[in-house]
């Protein structure tokens, strides 16, 4: 299956930041750090973005420091940022916050 390789414009890049501020672009990356409030509950989040990066075929670098997750997201075959990223960035945002309330 073929996926949109078009990269964001600098607009839409900045526009989603705007949005979610807790991603920073850096390194040609997307990145993020979220602190759970257990150890658990980390491993629960990165169980259900990894669930949503399968469906989507798309998959974040994701690094566990006991309660930090970081996720890193880049289009590799795009050789850059797209909606893809983006999409999965906001989808992890969703997902933290129900294992967030859940625990």
């Amino acid at each position: 299956m073929a996926y949109d390789r078009t990269l964001l414009a600098p607009e839409a890049l900045q526009s989603f930041l705007s949005q979610h501020p807790e991603w920073k672009h850096e390194g040609g990356m997307i990145r993020r750090t979220y602190e759970a409030p257990s150890f658990l509950a980390g491993i629960a989040f990165v169980e259900k973005v990894a669930q949503a990066a399968e469906k989507e075929n798309h998959h974040p670098d994701i690094d566990i420091r006991w309660r930090k997750v970081t996720l890193a997201l880049v289009t590799h075959d795009a050789g850059g940022l797209t909606f893809r990223d983006t999409g999965l960035a906001a989808e992890a945002d969703r997902l933290f916050a129900e294992v967030v309330r859940a625990k």
